[in-house]
């Protein structure tokens, strides 16, 4: 098994979290919001939430954020929803990945859902 490449290894949730966004914002995501749940949930530290145009745009915006975190030998440890296009959850353990279409994100407002959780600043690529 490769390992977590060294300028890597040492990333805490938080730049993890920027790193996907990053990748996210560069493939055109839309109403990219990160969410701190820390002390609020003990399965992941961060939620990277957006919103894709298409289910095509979700599920390019999905391999565009794993092609960006497998180049660097981080590996999600669980994914769903890829085929469909609709809701695809990346599963990097301390940062959880929510794609949406539009309509699905509407549906089930993680951000009302989550709402004490405080929102990270995101610098603009």
């Amino acid at each position: 098994m490769k390992q977590i490449k060294k300028e890597y290894r040492d990333k805490t949730g938080e730049e993890l979290a920027r790193v996907c966004a990053t990748a996210a914002l560069d493939t055109k995501a839309e109403d990219l919001v990160i969410l701190d749940v820390r002390g609020l949930t003990t399965f992941t530290e961060y939620f990277v939430i957006m919103s894709g145009r298409s289910t095509r745009h979700v599920q390019g915006l999905a391999e565009a954020i794993e092609g960006e975190l497998r180049s660097k030998r981080v590996k999600a440890s669980k994914a769903e929803g890829l085929q469909d296009g609709m809701w695809v959850l990346l599963d990097f353990d301390d940062v959880v990945v929510h794609i949406f279409y539009h309509e699905q994100r509407k549906f089930y407002d993680l951000e009302g859902l989550w709402h004490e959780a405080e929102k990270v600043e995101i610098q603009a690529p």
